[in-house]
């Protein structure tokens, strides 16, 4: 059990879990009856289930699958004796933001937990347990229901999958890629679900247009389109087109115009006519934002973005619906702002960039070689999701730190994955040779 408790480390000196600005919204979805843009009802439903805690049962849910998943990979490539888990667990609470995101009342955790789990569910099924193979089927799926951008990158990663066993079929088995895309099927499924629990609706999270239109307008796309269009169209931005925020984050969760046009309820189509109109006018400028701010994206890892005490909606959730737990929450560092994590990233961002162009160099010497081992397949599948969450995070949302760090640890597992698979075939290599060396040597 101590294993765990060094992930909950944080949470344990902050007194309290920790929160961002965010997790307000989905605690919330269980007690308002309606859906909000990006936040999961699965997730709402899972931490209400943790309420009577103090959503200390959620942390310890976390850190107990983060023990699971990192020991399950560990095992599939045979370094998973205890002292080999130690030391991984030990570097990943020293080096990466993994603690602090099992700490967090967010989704952020199964991020990368569920790269892992759909990694092993799709290449290592056959090396489990037929009840492991299940677990990690309703992870995934929960992970998956947990966060719309999620879905995306493991959608991603099973679409690359299906695409590169033409040239795998061996390491990419049908059997495993059926079951990771079932996984995820189950994982739309469940949102479905919950969404018409909570709501009376069948229907899909909202806010997708608005979060595009977000990361369009600190791109410029949207005072371009507005001064091209306002002259013709009566557009409930067009008296406001001068005055626009400079970021998304501004626009969306500051004191804008927003607010006066009805936010999400009031602009959703308009913000969607201006998404899908100006990209047919300018596809070369979403284009060449898009990938600016993908590659932004890997560049921005650092731990505790939006983890402070300025978090008033989320403050507010908490007091109106869980007064108790409020008179908790008010006596946390985080709460009375003792919380920094400045000289945390100064170990955490070189940790996960090196770790980055690690793996990067890894695959590249694979395909140089044009020969892919376990390993190989490991740094593939991880740098494929650090990719595609860029592409999907930055160009939907705009870069921001907390997307990059909810990723980045996994190129550092996968690291010592690779380290440790590495010496310890030289430490093999050794012992067979020093035995060969004594079984010729003539005895006096």
């Amino acid at each position: 059990m101590l294993l765990p408790l060094a992930l909950m480390l944080p949470a344990l000196w902050n007194g309290f879990p920790l929160l961002q600005y965010d997790t307000g919204g989905y605690i919330a979805r269980w007690y308002e009856g309606y859906l909000v843009p990006s936040r999961s009802t699965t997730f709402g439903l899972y931490l209400h289930l943790g309420e009577d805690s103090h959503f200390w049962l959620n942390l310890k849910l976390q850190a107990l699958a983060t023990i699971w998943i990192l020991q399950a990979v560990l095992r599939v490539y045979d370094v998973a004796r205890l002292a080999q888990i130690i030391t991984v667990v030990v570097v990943l609470a020293l080096t990466t933001a993994l603690p602090w995101l099992v700490s967090l009342l967010l989704t952020d955790i199964f991020a990368g937990l569920s790269v892992l789990s759909l990694f092993l569910l799709v290449l290592h099924g056959e090396r489990v347990s037929r009840l492991e193979r299940g677990a990690l089927f309703l992870f995934t799926a929960f992970a998956a229901a947990s966060h719309s951008a999620t879905l995306a990158v493991l959608l991603g990663l099973v679409g690359c999958a299906v695409l590169a066993r033409r040239w795998l079929a061996r390491a990419l088995p049908l059997k495993g890629i059926v079951h990771g895309g079932l996984a995820l099927l189950a994982g739309a499924a469940m949102l479905l679900a919950t969404n018409l629990m909570m709501s009376g609706r069948l229907a899909w999270t909202p806010g997708a247009y608005g979060i595009a239109f977000s990361r369009i307008l600190q791109d410029g796309i949207v005072a371009r389109y507005l001064n091209d269009h306002c002259a013709r169209e009566a557009l409930k931005l067009c008296p406001y087109r001068n005055d626009l925020p400079a970021t998304g984050d501004m626009f969306l969760w500051g004191k804008s115009v927003f607010n006066q046009l009805g936010r999400f309820e009031g602009m959703n189509d308009e913000m969607r006519d201006i998404v899908l109109r100006s990209l047919i006018a300018y596809p070369g400028q979403h284009l060449s934002t898009a990938a600016a701010a993908a590659i932004k994206q890997l560049t921005m890892v650092a731990t505790g973005e939006g983890v402070h005490s300025d978090l008033m909606h989320t403050h507010r959730i908490i007091e109106r619906y869980l007064p108790q737990q409020a008179l908790v929450m008010q006596t946390s560092r985080q709460h009375r702002g003792d919380l920094s994590f400045t000289e945390i990233n100064r170990i955490h961002v070189p940790a996960a960039l090196a770790s980055l162009l690690l793996i990067a160099a890894l695959t590249a010497y694979a395909l140089w070689r044009r020969t892919f081992d376990d390993i190989a397949l490991l740094c593939v599948t991880t740098l494929l999701a650090v990719l595609g969450n860029a592409a999907v995070c930055a160009v939907l949302s705009g870069p921001h730190d907390r997307y990059g760090s909810r990723l980045a640890w996994i190129a550092t597992f996968t690291a010592l994955v690779a380290f440790l698979r590495s010496y310890q075939a030289r430490a093999g290599a050794l012992d067979h040779a020093l035995l060969v060396r004594n079984a010729s040597t003539p005895s006096l």
